[in-house]
């Protein structure tokens, strides 16, 4: 199990990174926005944070495969650990499959079903992205789109890696865990969330008061 940052949020990242417990970043233009800094700045920030192992998705735009080709030059520049994302269309998936056969890592994004994941796969994603929160807005089960499209690629013995997305919640992270996804990408807050038990903090609290009165006797 890989647990991804799906922030632009240097500092945030940087803390989490810290933790030891943060295998990699993905981003994407709104993310960036949010930043309010130039995106190759920010993505070469982030990048400088992890090893070359990681993984740091960054997006590219464009309406034709050309220009996210184009742009996804710009990017790979920047580092080895940088994986270029594209969207789950015709030209992102032609995009893809040129990246791939360059041995370039790809995530492929805006995913919802699995017959798009299975087009991504063979297009030679490193990696596909569920949106299960997205997916639940609109009253589809997102855990069962991850669930399907793991069942999938493991029926088919798919390098691809199932990447849950648009997680909302901890409960979330655990349920796509549990139907297969390999990685699940989440929010600094969800993250925080994740330590977080009402049952810890009572035992915690218990244990802070005995010892307490341990300190008292002695």
């Amino acid at each position: 199990m890989k647990l991804f940052l799906d922030s632009s949020d240097v500092d945030l990242i940087s803390d989490a990174y810290g933790t030891g417990l943060i295998d990699g970043v993905t981003t994407n233009p709104s993310l960036i926005y949010q930043s309010g800094k130039d995106p190759k700045e920010v993505l070469q920030e982030i990048s400088e944070i992890f090893s070359w192992e990681a993984s740091v998705s960054a997006e590219v735009m464009g309406e034709t495969s050309e220009e996210m080709l184009d742009m996804a030059e710009e990017y790979i520049a920047i580092g080895p650990n940088i994986t270029i994302k594209v969207p789950c269309t015709y030209h992102g998936l032609i995009a893809c499959r040129e990246l791939s056969l360059q041995g370039i890592s790809t995530n492929v994004t805006l995913v919802f079903s699995a017959s798009q994941a299975i087009l991504a796969s063979k297009a030679g994603a490193t990696y596909v992205s569920p949106f299960v929160g997205r997916l639940n807005d609109q009253y589809w089960d997102g855990i069962n789109v991850v669930e399907e499209i793991s069942d999938v690629f493991a029926t088919h013995n798919a390098d691809t890696k199932v990447l849950a997305a648009s997680i909302r919640d901890p409960g979330q992270v655990a349920r796509c865990f549990k139907v297969g996804a390999d990685i699940c990408t989440i929010p600094h807050s969800v993250f925080m969330k994740m330590y977080t038990h009402a049952l810890t903090d009572m035992g915690l609290e218990i244990f802070r008061r005995d010892w307490e009165n341990v300190q008292r006797s002695i």
